[in-house]
């Protein structure tokens, strides 16, 4: 498969939430959304891929310091550079060009001094558009293309221990039909309908605390974040273990995320031991899944650090997730004591696909031991990133994954009417339309429905018209 990238270019819109999104140091009330539009030919023949994504600051550099409108053009500049690094690009595969393109991302922004999970922001939404017009021209889904590794993946050289090895060997014989929907609960998110003052409450058809989302929803699936305040924390989790305690659909299951509270791992292990003595969430903690991310990324991998990690007899699974910035951060976790790694699609499909295929060799060679691959999310919402999120996730076979897209902003109100159609005829298993006319994540017993997703090329079933949105040269963050 001849693979010759012509060019490309970017544009953007602005989203508005229709409810704060505290995470962390942040509270996101709007955010940037690009869309990149790549030109490629493969074995000759024209076409074009999509692929999108919102620029949320304080995520791939958490500094408080930092001004928000600093943050959003470090973005767009990384963006940008893989952009010109990938025009040109000439490769006997998709998996060769994104290798060329990664080299060359690595290195520029290693000569920036950029985080590794900022600089190949850049490379996974390029790599994103280049499978989408490779899947387009190949009249293929992303399932069949990667299950037959017409991609060109070589395993051994992301990961040596799987040398010889091909997709095929660990991914799931088809892909998943429907995912289970894993709510997350903000440090801002109001638990209960009166949480919100009247001024607050929201009037758009869409439920709005958590308890109206269990009901709307059907929810049993859950991710929770907390602030590393042992007060707050253990207060708040009661309140929420007793909302979701009234749960309909049973057994639920919740994850938690650490936020990189933590920089040290002493520090971590008294608020873990904390909640684990509080008499009231005994019975709510049996069951956890497993914590993201509890350690800031300056420490996480830090050897000296968190060497005793693999020693603590009563540690919770726990999985990086911001420290995941390059290709041997997984490895590095695993060795540490953590028990795997998120997948989201802002920081590699190729790569977050060697990374399940080494966490499916680690559960073979140590059954003992958890292996966990997690689907998460980035604020992630259609017509074109949470598409191409999902269709990853329902490749990998990862059955519960984090969703808040449908929660923090109305649906897909905030575009054009005729991308709207365009969902709702190409999707109308995963998305409905609201009384208001867009439409909305259709969320039936805590689940989502993806068919519609793994039969179109990477996810959307129609072609993005880019123009419908504001040219990089024009775009201005306000």
């Amino acid at each position: 498969m001849k693979i010759h990238i012509q060019d490309g270019d970017l544009h953007l819109t602005r989203l508005r939430t229709r409810m704060p999104f505290k995470y962390g140091i942040a509270t996101m009330t709007s955010t940037p959304h690009a869309f990149l539009r790549l030109r490629v030919e493969v074995d000759g023949k024209p076409g074009i891929g999509i692929a999108a994504d919102s620029l949320p600051p304080k995520w791939f550099t958490k500094d408080p310091a930092r001004a928000l409108d600093e943050e959003v053009a470090e973005m767009l500049r990384v963006i940008e550079h893989a952009l010109d690094c990938a025009r040109g690009l000439h490769a006997e595969s998709p998996f060769d060009s994104w290798r060329q393109l990664y080299d060359l991302q690595a290195r520029w922004g290693h000569d920036q001094k950029l985080p590794a999970l900022l600089s190949h922001f850049g490379t996974a939404l390029v790599e994103r558009a280049l499978i989408d017009a490779v899947c387009r021209l190949a009249k293929q889904p992303f399932f069949q293309l990667v299950r037959s590794n017409q991609i060109g993946m070589r395993l051994g050289e992301l990961h040596p221990c799987l040398a010889g090895k091909s997709p095929a060997d660990f991914l799931p014989e088809q892909p998943l039909r429907q995912i289970t929907l894993r709510q997350t609960v903000g440090l801002a998110d109001p638990l209960l309908d009166e949480d919100s003052a009247p001024h607050e409450r929201l009037d758009d058809g869409l439920p709005q605390s958590l308890a109206a989302c269990i009901r709307s929803y059907g929810l049993h699936h859950f991710k929770i974040k907390v602030s590393g305040r042992i007060d707050h924390d253990r207060e708040r989790l009661r309140r929420i273990a007793q909302v979701i305690e009234q749960c309909p659909m049973q057994p639920y299951r919740f994850t938690l995320d650490g936020n990189e509270q933590f920089h040290t791992l002493a520090e971590f292990q008294a608020f873990w031991q904390d909640l684990l003595d509080d008499t009231h969430l005994q019975d709510f903690f049996a069951h956890l899944a497993f914590v993201e991310q509890p350690f800031h990324r300056d420490v996480a991998l830090d050897r000296k650090v968190v060497s005793g990690l693999a020693g603590w007899s009563r540690r919770p699974p726990i999985i990086i997730d911001e420290s995941d910035g390059d290709l041997e951060s997984l490895p590095q976790a695993l060795q540490l004591g953590y028990a795997g790694t998120s997948h989201k699609n802002c920081k590699g499909v190729f790569k977050g696909i060697a990374n399940f295929c080494l966490l499916q060799q680690r559960g073979r060679e140590h059954a003992d031991q958890p292996a966990i691959m997690s689907g998460e999310d980035l604020v992630n919402i259609g017509p074109v990133a949470l598409l191409q999120d999902l269709t990853v996730c329902a490749l990998l076979g990862l059955q519960s994954v984090e969703r808040n897209g449908h929660h923090y902003f109305a649906g897909l109100s905030m575009f054009p009417r005729a991308v709207q159609e365009q969902v709702l005829q190409a999707h109308s298993d995963l998305y409905h339309a609201m009384p208001q006319g867009w439409p909305a994540l259709r969320i039936k017993d805590g689940t989502i429905a993806v068919d519609s997703l793994t039969t179109a090329p990477f996810g959307t079933g129609f072609l993005l018209d880019v123009e419908a949105f504001t040219p990089r040269a024009l775009w201005q963050y306000q």
